[in-house]
């Protein structure tokens, strides 16, 4: 008897592809214990791989690709930066697009800012955030200012002075021996879904957590603190996390109070990110900080390029005695990354694409929550939240109810297993584990932030596959 014919899916086919090509080898020290599928080409929020595949990228890369690939403004721009110059060093000559973009970005703040400084991606602008805190305090004869204070359940980068500012459980382990405790410090996490009490409300969570900044500002000396530093909305630690109303309004009086500087890491939630240009202007109660890192949405991935804006104090604080920035390195302020990311910010205005991100982004949330939460949903037992805003958002997953033992997982994350299949549908998303307890060993999350000028059909078409790759992974690892 012949055997009986046998058909094969379209996520069957793609997986064993991305078989294929992690079977390959590969000269990379990849950041993944698989070799990533080769990207050939990309237009928009499409990219096609090495095997002939065509994905759309609904989460930027890494919450950059703001306007996608390929945009003719921006290629425009590129080249023609090439044919006028394509690199000087800014210690000795500053260039025309350097000029502009930071005129532009300093204006954006609306008074909040005076100057600005130029790095090559978001870890740098954190560390040149740290460092120009500690210059401000050096400048303005305060040597004694050698502490920083930021929060548990953060990520600053991947630098050893930022994974010491920071708390990423996961990311600090390999490098615990030698990071510094003896500057950096931590408190509490403003993830009210997670730790606020049943007994408290909102105001009294803001006020517990301003109690605790200044106790720890007591503790280590107020006249010792540069500053308190934390992301406006949380990136991948925990999965765009935003904080209570009040409370960086809460935490800045206590910086105030204490002479520190209120700092802010913006480089996954600014620059349009969460529908307003600076995330504090939506999800920071409007309090502007003394120093602001951004970077992703800046360049929206056409070049590596970050930047740190500060304010007229500071400013002032290093004007008026030593005059320079004392950070530096090859590639700061490069032409060719400027012009990109000027050309980056003008497609945005001229594109309009704020307003998109207001109209998108919530229809995005109704679509998550009627396929993920409503009373029939497969997955309704296991969401244990969906939070985001603008073109930002994370839908965190919770296995320890009673309902979790209707799933093994076998010792695999939930979230990775979701990734994976997402992108065998064609589908790239973000998936992070750890982020639901303080000690980071509980949690899966999934993040999505598509480009700005995505379109009402692509949200659908990312709602569909990221829901149907879900319902997939708890049917098969139904206990």
């Amino acid at each position: 008897m012949a055997p009986a014919p046998t058909t094969i899916t379209d996520a069957e086919q793609n997986a064993q592809e991305t078989a294929k090509a992690a079977a390959r080898p590969t000269s990379i020290l990849h950041r993944t214990p698989w070799r990533p599928p080769v990207a050939t080409s990309a237009e928009g929020m499409y990219i096609y791989l090495e095997d002939g595949r065509k994905v759309l990228d609904a989460v930027g890369g890494a919450a950059v690709a703001c306007i996608g690939n390929g945009h003719p403004e921006v290629k425009k721009a590129l080249k023609e930066q090439v044919d006028k110059v394509s690199y000087v060093y800014n210690m000795q000559l500053s260039n025309e697009p350097a000029e502009e973009l930071a005129d532009f970005l300093v204006k954006t703040g609306n008074g909040a800012f005076e100057l600005c400084g130029f790095v090559s991606g978001g870890s740098e602008a954190m560390e040149g955030v740290i460092k120009l805190a500690r210059q401000y305090f050096y400048e303005t004869k305060q040597p004694q200012r050698t502490n920083f204070i930021a929060r548990q359940l953060s990520f600053h980068g991947n630098t050893l002075s930022t994974l010491s500012l920071a708390c990423h459980p996961g990311r600090r382990v390999p490098y615990e021996a030698v990071l510094n405790r003896e500057n950096f410090h931590h408190v509490s996490p403003a993830y009210a879904k997670r730790f606020q009490k049943p007994d408290e409300t909102e105001e009294q969570y803001v006020e517990r957590l301003r109690q605790e900044l200044e106790d720890k500002f007591l503790e280590l000396g107020p006249d010792t603190v540069i500053g308190f530093v934390a992301e406006t909305v949380v990136g991948a630690t925990t999965g765009v996390v935003s904080a209570p109303k009040g409370y960086f309004k809460a935490m800045k009086s206590v910086c105030d109070k204490y002479g520190a500087l209120f700092i802010l890491d913006e480089v996954m939630s600014g620059m349009g990110r969460m529908g307003t240009l600076h995330a504090w202007e939506s999800f920071g109660d409007g309090v502007a900080p003394d120093i602001q890192a951004v970077a992703k949405g800046l360049g929206g991935g056409y070049a590596s390029i970050g930047a740190v804006l500060m304010s007229k104090k500071v400013a002032e604080g290093i004007r008026g005695t030593g005059g320079i920035w004392k950070h530096g390195h090859t590639y700061q302020a490069h032409p060719l990354s400027c012009a990109a990311a000027l050309a980056v910010q003008k497609v945005i205005i001229s594109e309009s694409l704020l307003e998109n991100v207001r109209v998108q982004g919530p229809y995005l949330e109704s679509l998550l929550r009627e396929r993920l939460q409503s009373p029939n949903a497969p997955a309704a037992p296991f969401v244990f939240d969906v939070r985001g805003g603008g073109a930002w958002w994370g839908i965190e997953f919770d296995f320890t109810s009673p309902e979790a033992a209707r799933v093994d997982f076998r010792g695999q994350a939930f979230a990775m297993l979701v990734q994976a299949r997402c992108l065998e549908k064609n589908l790239i998303v973000m998936g992070m584990t750890g982020g639901s307890n303080l000690e980071g060993t509980v949690g899966d999350h999934l993040m999505l932030s598509p480009a700005y000028n995505v379109t009402k059909e692509q949200v659908e078409q990312i709602v569909d596959i990221f829901v149907e790759s879900i319902e997939e992974i708890l049917k098969e690892y139904a206990a």
